[in-house]
């Protein structure tokens, strides 16, 4: 619990610096805002804690929960700040260049969540420059917090083999990670042509672009054929939203144009697209699109499905094996030299959880057994947002649900008695560090039940 617990104020920490002016010095109903403890050079103020307790509420945590609530968000806080000091105190270095990364991405984010700068303003009574200096600060500190954590979590060693297997043997089962229903497949993978459809796409937005320069509506049309449904709805605006935000070729087409000026046509993962330039405003702006993606013929749906029909006859009849075929005929790069064999590409396992599956690949094989082959299927590849494929899938295994077992789950049972060691290494921190650090809680919070006991002196 130790390090999901810190990893989850630091998350929560630079939400609430969105909902509270830091520099506040009345809460809310006329409350004094106070400082409610020292720890080191570090304060916490009870705006801080009341205002982790709203979003906890907000979040659905009962009401009759709040007290123990509060005693559990200043221990967590305290928690920070012990890092914090003695990050300090250990002459740890901000890092500007994530610091700013992360800024960046929080300023956009709130721009436009708010609608942009102006309102941004308006909603925190304060000029950007200077939100971004409180948000700044912040983060440097979230930053020192982190690089102490690791630096403590890397003292402890990578557990050996022999050692994974000792803790195995003396860990109650029950504690150990449930493995959901796991999945080993092979597949041959069929690209429909695009040749055609794009042509098709390209054809039509040209025809779509001389309508608009002949008078007609950006947004009727839109409206009207535009497969960006959700924008579809409002005539292919987008909203005013960070340019970042966006495909880069998307950006840097839009980017060029003057308001109200048309775009040629802009391929990006999505599909194609015209853009209208509605408004620019610093690195911000608001347009129009609509959005074509290629849709394939009925011919060229079925010559992909009658190729992977005959594929799956010759493999039935013993003609040639699964893995000869994908290497042969499956267009699919991550694994037809495996066998057709798919292999996550984040972890490099050969099993996949229901989760991990794409879903209409999953519909098909949710009524398989081991050993099937199913009939040819309309899917979708990994590549930008998910272009039409077609393929056959075979289920080699399924390994049930499960608690983490030493021999299939190695791994798992590793990671999980690694993490163990690092919670523990960092709770040995932070008692002995309780003992040698300043620390002052307001009698308010006195009647607390801390987790550790070290908060009280």
């Amino acid at each position: 619990m130790f390090l999901r617990k810190i990893s989850a104020v630091i998350a929560a920490l630079f939400v609430l610096a969105f909902a509270c002016d830091a520099d506040a010095q009345v809460y809310k109903n006329g409350l004094i805002d106070k400082t409610i403890a020292l720890i080191g050079n570090e304060s916490i103020m009870l705006s801080q804690i009341e205002e982790k307790v709203q979003l906890m509420l907000a979040n659905g945590i009962a009401p009759t929960e709040e007290k123990k609530m509060r005693c559990q968000i200043l221990e967590q806080t305290l928690q920070e700040k012990l890092l914090l000091n003695q990050a300090k105190l250990d002459s740890l270095t901000i890092s500007s260049d994530m610091v700013e990364a992360e800024l960046q991405s929080r300023v956009d984010n709130v721009l436009y969540r708010l609608g942009g700068e102006a309102q941004a303003e308006e909603y925190f009574h304060k000029p950007l420059f200077r939100l971004k200096e409180d948000w700044r600060a912040i983060l440097g500190e979230q930053n020192l917090i982190q690089q102490e954590q690791r630096q403590i979590i890397n003292t402890v060693p990578q557990l050996t083999p022999s050692e994974v297997r000792r803790f195995y043997k003396r860990v109650d089962k029950d504690s150990l990670p449930i493995i959901s229903i796991q999945y080993k497949l092979r597949h041959i993978v069929v690209y429909p042509s695009k040749e055609e459809a794009v042509m098709a796409v390209k054809e039509k937005l040209l025809e779509f672009r001389q309508r608009i320069m002949n008078g007609e509506r950006f947004s009727s049309l839109a409206a009207l054929y535009s497969d960006d449904k959700e924008s579809a709805m409002r005539g292919g605006e987008l909203g005013m939203a960070p340019k970042n935000l966006f495909w880069p070729a998307f950006t840097d087409a839009a980017i060029a144009l003057k308001e109200g000026q048309i775009s040629q046509i802009v391929e990006t993962p999505d599909g194609y697209h015209l853009i209208q330039m509605i408004e620019k405003n610093g690195d911000m702006f608001n347009a129009r699109h609509l959005l074509l993606k290629p849709q394939y013929s009925t011919e060229e749906r079925m010559k992909c499905m009658n190729t992977l029909d005959s594929i799956r006859t010759a493999i039935l009849s013993d003609s040639i094996t699964m893995e000869k075929a994908a290497l042969m005929y499956s267009q699919d790069p991550m694994s037809y030299l495996n066998g057709g064999l798919m292999v996550d590409e984040n972890t490099g396992s050969t099993y996949f959880e229901k989760d991990q599956l794409k879903p209409s690949d999953y519909a098909v094989l949710k009524d398989m057994k081991v050993g099937d082959l199913s009939t040819a299927f309309e899917s979708q590849d990994n590549e930008g947002h998910g272009q039409i494929i077609f393929k056959i899938i075979k289920l080699e295994e399924i390994i049930p649900s499960h608690t983490a077992d030493i021999d299939r789950d190695f791994i798992v049972i590793q990671n999980y008695a690694q993490n163990l060691k690092q919670q523990e290494a960092l709770k040995k921190f932070m008692e002995e560090h309780q003992k040698t650090t300043f620390i002052r809680i307001d009698d308010m919070f006195k009647d607390c039940d801390f987790e550790m006991k070290g908060w009280v002196k």
